[in-house]
C-alpha cells in the first residue's frame, strides 16, 4: 500500500509517499520540503515525481493535523476531503505532537523533552514526552500553556524543542514535524476516517458571534 502523507502545520511544509507492505518495514519512496512559499499541490506533484507514482497508485492520504498553522492544515484536509471523494482512499488524522516526539527518537534526543507550538496570543502548545531509543511516551498531555510557563521552563533547563523554537528561546531546539515520518506512523493505523470528519488540533473554545440582522433602510 502506497501512503501520501501531508504535513502542513508549520512554515516547513512537506509531502512523503511511503511504501508499507504487510510483514515488510516501512520504505519511504519520495519527499518534498518548502519553507516560506506556499504551493500545497506543487509539493503533492513533486513528492509523486520522487516516488515514480501517480495518484491512482495512492491507498491511503495521511494529514498532520496539527497545532500548527490553522490555514496550512485546514488546506491540507480540504485537500483531502476532495482526495477521498475523488478516488475513495482511505484518510487518517494523526497530531503533529506525536510526529514531533518520533522524530526527536529519530535525532535521538533521548530523556525528557518539552514539545512546544506557538499558539499565538503569547500562548503555546505544550506536551511533555519522555524519549528512548525505539520508542516515546507522553507523560503531559497536550493542553495550552502561558509564554511565563515555557520562560519557566527554559530558566530551568528543562529540554525545549519544537518549530521555530529557537525563535522564541535561544536554548530551545527547532524540530519540525515530518511527512515522512508521519507516513511511518500512519503505516501502523488502521483507524481511517472519512474526511469530513477530520478536524485541525485546536484546544481554544471556537466562539463566533452571530451578525445582527439586516435592517430596512
Amino acid at each position: 500500500m502506497k501512503i501520501l502523507a501531508v504535513e502542513f502545520s508549520s512554515a516547513q511544509r512537506s509531502v512523503a509517499v511511503v511504501q508499507a507492505d504487510a510483514g515488510a518495514s516501512v520504505q519511504l519512496l519520495g519527499r518534498a520540503v518548502e519553507s516560506g512559499v506556499h504551493r500545497p499541490l506543487g509539493l503533492v506533484e513533486e513528492a509523486l515525481r520522487l516516488a515514480r507514482c501517480e495518484r491512482e497508485d495512492i491507498g491511503t492520504l495521511a494529514i498532520g493535523l496539527g497545532p500548527g498553522s490553522y490555514t496550512g492544515i485546514r488546506g491540507a484536509i480540504a485537500m483531502a476531503q476532495g482526495w477521498q471523494l475523488g478516488r475513495g482512499v482511505h484518510v487518517i488524522g494523526l497530531g503533529s505532537v506525536e510526529c514531533l516526539a518520533a522524530g526527536a527518537e529519530q535525532e535521538k534526543i533521548f530523556g525528557p523533552v518539552n514539545i512546544i507550538v506557538d499558539a499565538q496570543r503569547n500562548e503555546f502548545y505544550l506536551a511533555r514526552y519522555e524519549i528512548a531509543p525505539g520508542s516515546w511516551r507522553e507523560t503531559e498531555a497536550l493542553r495550552l500553556a502561558p509564554l511565563a510557563a515555557i520562560e519557566d521552563l527554559a530558566r530551568r533547563g528543562q529540554g525545549l524543542l519544537g518549530p521555530d523554537a529557537s525563535e522564541w528561546f535561544p536554548s530551545a531546539r527547532n524540530l519540525y514535524p515530518d511527512a515522512a515520518i508521519l507516513g511511518r506512523l500512519a503505516a501502523a493505523r488502521r483507524d481511517f476516517a472519512p474526511g469530513e470528519k477530520l478536524e485541525p488540533v485546536y484546544l481554544r473554545e471556537t466562539a463566533f458571534k452571530k451578525a445582527p440582522p439586516s435592517r430596512a433602510v
